[in-house]
């Protein structure tokens, strides 16, 4: 029964069977005899099907905490279990944007050589939305970006492994003084809203009584705001040893 309450987890966090074949690796027609013989075990019904796709039922949703509870409670038998034995399974690993384009290739790299027993699921997405997957189980641990003085929100653990500069940066043909006033009038290419950069860029530039303007908002593309920035379409906030990586000093001013 583990896997089939596991499989009604998936379905509740991806919101479809799809989704949930996805996650687990299996087809779709997999997952829904999973979900029937769950059903049939508890001789209830737990999703309703008059709507498409398919949700949990009132039934359905207060099953779901318990089984997320009992999938808890069976992992932390397992651990205690194979406490002295070599460590396996997957391990689901968030990464912040501007990480995922090449930054921790070579952690990675070692961890699987160091564990070959280890799966992984990587998932590239903006520090808040990694922070509310890691409440929500859906993430064993992330890599983010986190302005100086802040920590992850409880009860979430925060381990400083590095530290980096946010620069602010324009097209090297640009003229735009250092200045909040002259940055508040150029137009910005920036990370959406829940990005917690963005949020403190914005944060200082009020403060000093300016708003900047947005003129652009990139979606999980790092390299694309890099590009648009270069191509003197805006001014843009960029992690430093990303500059420095890509090489690019002699296309942006700093």
């Amino acid at each position: 029964m583990l896997d089939d309450l596991r499989a009604l987890v998936e379905f509740a966090q991806a919101g479809s069977i799809a989704g949930a074949a996805d996650r687990l690796y299996r087809t779709p027609s997999a997952i829904t005899r999973q979900l029937q013989r769950l059903e049939a075990a508890l001789g209830a019904e737990l999703l309703d099907r008059s709507v498409k796709p398919p949700r949990l039922n009132s039934l359905g949703s207060r099953v779901l905490e318990q089984a997320r509870d009992l999938l808890q409670r069976t992992e932390a038998m397992k651990s205690v279990a194979s406490r002295d034995a070599e460590p396996h399974g997957l391990l689901r690993i968030g990464l912040a944007h501007a990480l995922a384009e090449g930054t921790l290739i070579k952690p990675i790299r070692a961890l699987t050589e160091k564990y070959p027993k280890v799966r992984l699921r990587l998932l590239s997405a903006l520090t808040g939305e990694l922070f509310n997957r890691l409440l929500a189980g859906e993430l064993d641990v992330a890599v983010v970006f986190l302005p100086e003085g802040k920590t992850a929100p409880s009860p979430l653990l925060t381990n400083i492994i590095a530290s980096d500069r946010m620069e602010i940066v324009q097209s090297a043909a640009g003229n735009i003084d250092d200045d909040w006033e002259s940055l508040s009038r150029a137009p910005w290419v920036l990370n959406p809203s829940g990005c917690l950069l963005r949020a403190s860029l914005i944060d200082q530039m009020e403060r000093a009584g300016f708003t900047p303007m947005v003129a652009a908002e990139i979606h999980y593309n790092i390299h694309l705001q890099l590009a648009l920035i270069q191509s003197g379409y805006g001014v843009g906030l960029l992690p430093a040893r990303f500059i420095a990586r890509k090489n690019c000093r002699d296309t942006v001013e700093v």
